[in-house]
């Protein structure tokens, strides 16, 4: 088993209940078990702005997929939501990007491991520090420092009630 970090959003059709029910489809992956979640968080979307505000979390998994299968096992979950790809940036009902597999490191037409630009964006870092902010990201530097560094762009953290499993997060 591995463990790997699944960046959720949505902004589309009750994004906080696209996201809840992908956090729990996660879980149910085969081979695969949810450790933890971050709670969700409100953001202002980032490239295309003509668009409502996405809720993002992060989540934690210990999976026995290996990293393109388990990027295949993400897209289809995406698919089965209603995804549809129109245009870079687009609104969407869920978006899950496959940000770390522990000690792996890839690059190929389908998959870059880490995740290349997870470290620019305050709503990837914000929930990957709730759950992991004692992490280093190989290559790129301290969680907690680099979602501080991002504090102020746009995200806001929903109450405790958007995390029904927050304590078992401690």
């Amino acid at each position: 088993m591995t463990l790997a970090y699944v960046a959720l959003g949505s902004n589309l059709e009750q994004p906080e209940q696209q996201v809840r029910a992908a956090l729990a489809a996660l879980g149910h992956l085969a081979g695969t078990e949810m450790v933890r979640h971050s709670s969700l968080y409100r953001t202002a979307p980032v490239g295309y702005a003509d668009q409502p505000d996405f809720i993002n979390a992060v989540a934690l998994l210990d999976t026995a997929l290996p990293p393109h299968r388990l990027l295949d096992e993400l897209l289809a979950l995406e698919q089965r939501f209603g995804r549809e790809r129109s245009f870079r940036n687009a609104p969407r009902v869920l978006d899950l990007d496959l940000l770390y597999y522990d000690g792996v490191f890839l690059e190929d037409e389908r998959l870059i491991l880490p995740h290349p630009r997870m470290h620019e964006r305050a709503f990837v870092m914000a929930p990957l520090a709730e759950i992991a902010g004692g992490s280093t990201l190989p290559g790129v530097g301290d969680v907690a420092a680099l979602a501080a560094a991002l504090a102020g762009d746009g995200v806001e953290r929903l109450g405790d009630e958007a995390n029904p499993n927050k304590q078992e997060q401690a």
